[in-house]
């Protein structure tokens, strides 16, 4: 079982199958009257970066399997301000069960975890976002029944999302293809660390390449949280990278769209878009509550 979760990479083929499956419980209702893992636990939140699906997702699952969150802000907390990271993680674990970690830099949540004698959990970084994966998992087996041979494609910024994303298709037998502008596709190492997981990567700067025969359409905003300086020249760069009906209706009959939200209406997407029939966007954000039980009751069997 893994100690830690700063990436997809941290759950085995079979947890990672096991996590989505009691996701899935836990999201039909099939779970209804079980177990509370984290009865008499807490779970400590520490959060660099503002919050909504991620915060509350992660507090109402921890609450709904019978424990207790308890939430740190920036200004709160002060890591490496007061005092340094691994202080922090010290300190939390005398008293948590869990640390759930939303942070700037990801070599804060590798400090985090070496220092911790509990399970860490990232809930964002600037190189994944795993617990948004695992929704995102969630809800394409979801809507198409299935994760192996559906065809997922990236529409944008390969950043944490579409990082933790593709990892999880080729560790669960989906394809992955992305389209970014020149400059924005993934860096070597990543690319070689999501074929070491289960398969390649078809990479374009095509959109309509990207998502033609695809089942899945993902696109995400051009400038995330810590690239504001970026804004205006990636407006630029990405010109032509929004998805709107046109584009949808070149991948596969059936294809859904999903976006892991807050979404730059007029950029990545049209106004509406989020709302349009083939739509999964508002399943995945409900889904980051089941999946993220799921993963907190893999990790509260050793917490």
């Amino acid at each position: 079982m893994t100690t830690h979760f700063l990436s997809i990479n941290d759950l085995s083929d079979a947890e990672l199958r096991g996590v989505l499956d009691a996701a899935d419980a836990f999201r039909t209702g099939a779970d209804a009257g079980g177990a509370k893992p984290l009865a008499g636990k807490t779970v400590a939140m520490l959060f660099e970066k503002p919050s909504l699906r991620t915060k509350v997702s992660f507090d109402v699952a921890v609450y709904e399997l019978g424990g207790h969150a308890v939430f740190l802000s920036r200004d709160e907390v002060g890591l490496d301000v007061r005092e340094p990271a691994e202080d922090i993680a010290r300190v939390l674990s005398r008293w948590a069960s869990i640390i759930v970690a939303r942070v700037l830099d990801h070599r804060t949540l590798e400090r985090l975890a070496g220092a911790s004698a509990v399970p860490v959990v990232n809930a964002l970084s600037d190189v994944e976002h795993p617990a948004q994966a695992l929704a995102d998992l969630l809800t394409v087996r979801q809507h198409h029944g299935r994760l192996e041979g559906v065809q997922v494609a990236y529409v944008g910024d390969a950043n944490n999302c579409a990082l933790s994303l593709a990892l999880g298709c080729a560790a669960t037998g989906a394809g992955f293809a992305i389209a970014s502008p020149e400059g924005y596709g993934f860096d070597p190492a990543h690319l070689r660390a999501i074929e070491a997981r289960g398969t390649s990567v078809r990479t374009t700067t095509e959109p309509r390449e990207a998502v033609a025969g695809a089942d899945v359409v993902y696109t995400d905003v051009w400038t995330s949280m810590g690239q504001e300086a970026e804004a205006k020249a990636r407006r630029e760069a990405f010109a032509g990278f929004m998805v709107d009906e046109a584009l949808l209706a070149r991948a596969n009959p059936g294809a859904i769209l999903m976006h892991p939200m807050p979404a730059h209406y007029g950029e990545e997407v049209p106004a509406g878009m989020l709302e349009h029939p083939r739509s999964a966007a508002f399943d995945q954000a409900e889904n980051r509550l089941h999946a993220q039980k799921a993963l907190l009751q893999l990790l509260a069997g050793g917490a």
